[in-house]
C-alpha cells in the first residue's frame, strides 16, 4: 500500500530500466507479431525536446499509454512518469513492476478514506458511509451541518478518535493527507526540474471510453511548477487492449498531440493562480478552486478537439466507467 515510508523511498529515473527493458523485451515484440499493432502518432512535433512538460491524455483503457511511450521512447523523445492510483500498490508484484517503470502513485482522498477504514474495520465502507466522510474531506459538507449522531457506529468510533467531532475529523484528517501530497509534489518537481522527463496524467481520473469531466489536479500541478500542459487525445487503443491481459489484440492506435498550453499563455494564463498555494490541498481548492476548475475545462476541451466522435465527451460528461469507492479498490 502507499504510505509516507513508501513514498520516501521512492525514486523516479532519467533512464527507467523497467520502461526500456519491457519496451524491448515485450512491447516491440508484440506489437509486431502475431497481430501487429500501428501505432500512430499525430502532431508530435508539437512536443517540445528542449523542456519537460505535462502530458494530459484521455484514458479508454488499462494500458492505453503503453504505445504512446514505446513510440516515444523508439523515436528518441525524453521518457515518462506516469501518475498511476495508489490502489495498484497493494498488490506486491504489481507494485515492483510499477516502481521500475517510472510511475508516481497518487494517494487520493479517496484512497486514503477507503484504505484507513479497512485497516481499522476490517472491512470496506459501506457507501452512505464512504459518501459522508468523503463529503466531509472535500469540503461538500460543512462540519457544522454534519450529523454525525445518525451515522454508523464505525463512522462514530472513528471520528470519536478525532475530538469527538467532524470538525475534528477533518482537521486530523488534512494532517494524515498533507505529508502524503508533500511527496507526490516532491516527485513531479523531480521529474520536470530535475531529470527533464515528461509527466504523463489522465484528469478523468478513472478508466472511461468516452472522455469524462476532468479533475483540477493536473492543473494546480502543473501551474505549481511553471509546466506547460500538453493535451493529447487517444483513440483505438480500447480495441488493442479490451480486456485486463497486458498484450495487444493488434490494430490501429492514433495519438493527436495538441500544441503546449503553457501556464501564462492565452489558453490558461487568465486561470492562472499567481498566489503561493500548496497544490491538491483543501486550503488550495478552496480558495482558487473557481480558477482550477476553468482551466481544467480548458485542458478537458483541447483534448476532446483531438478524439473521434466516439471518445469525445458526452453532453453530461460523465464517465461510463467505475464510479464511487470501487476506484480505490
Amino acid at each position: 500500500m502507499i504510505d509516507l515510508d513508501r513514498l520516501n523511498r521512492l525514486r523516479l529515473h532519467r533512464r527507467p530500466f523497467g520502461q526500456i527493458a519491457y519496451a524491448n523485451l515485450v512491447l516491440s515484440w508484440d506489437y509486431r507479431l502475431p497481430r501487429k499493432t500501428d501505432i500512430v502518432m499525430d502532431g508530435l512535433e508539437n512536443l517540445p525536446r528542449d523542456r519537460s512538460v505535462f502530458l494530459a491524455m484521455n484514458h479508454t483503457d488499462r494500458y492505453n499509454y503503453w504505445p504512446a511511450q514505446y513510440a516515444m521512447y523508439r523515436r528518441g523523445y525524453p521518457f515518462t512518469a506516469t501518475w498511476v492510483k495508489g490502489k495498484y500498490y497493494d498488490h506486491g508484484p504489481t507494485a515492483a513492476f510499477l516502481d521500475s517503470t517510472n510511475n508516481i502513485p497518487l494517494p487520493s482522498r479517496g484512497y486514503v478514506l477507503v484504505t484507513d477504514f479497512r485497516q481499522r474495520f476490517g472491512r470496506k465502507p459501506a457507501e452512505a458511509e464512504y459518501r459522508f466522510l468523503r463529503d466531509l474531506c472535500d469540503g461538500a459538507l460543512e462540519p457544522e451541518a454534519a450529523d454525525v449522531a445518525a451515522q454508523s457506529e464505525a463512522v462514530r468510533a472513528w471520528i470519536g478518535t478525532c475530538g469527538g467531532s467532524a470538525a475534528g475529523f477533518v482537521l486530523w484528517f488534512e494532517a494524515r493527507f498533507a505529508p502524503l501530497l508533500g511527496h507526490v509534489i516532491r516527485l513531479n518537481r523531480q521529474a520536470i526540474v530535475e531529470l527533464g522527463i515528461n509527466v504523463l496524467v489522465f484528469p478523468q481520473g478513472t478508466r472511461s471510453i468516452r472522455l469524462a469531466r476532468g479533475h483540477t489536479g493536473l492543473v494546480q500541478v502543473a501551474h505549481h511548477l511553471g509546466a506547460a500542459i500538453v493535451p493529447v487525445g487517444c483513440n483505438g487503443s480500447d480495441k488493442a487492449y479490451p480486456g485486463g491481459s497486458p498484450f495487444s489484440k493488434g490494430g490501429r492506435v492514433v495519438y493527436r498531440f495538441g500544441k503546449p498550453l503553457e501556464p501564462d499563455g492565452p489558453e490558461l494564463g487568465q486561470h492562472r493562480v499567481t498566489t503561493a498555494y500548496v497544490p491538491l490541498s483543501r486550503a488550495a481548492s478552496e480558495a482558487h478552486g473557481a480558477q482550477f476548475r476553468a482551466a481544467t475545462d480548458v485542458v478537458m476541451a483541447h483534448i476532446n478537439a483531438l478524439l473521434d466522435p466516439e471518445y469525445q465527451a458526452a453532453p453530461d460528461q460523465q464517465s461510463d466507467g467505475v464510479r464511487g469507492m470501487d476506484r480505490f479498490l
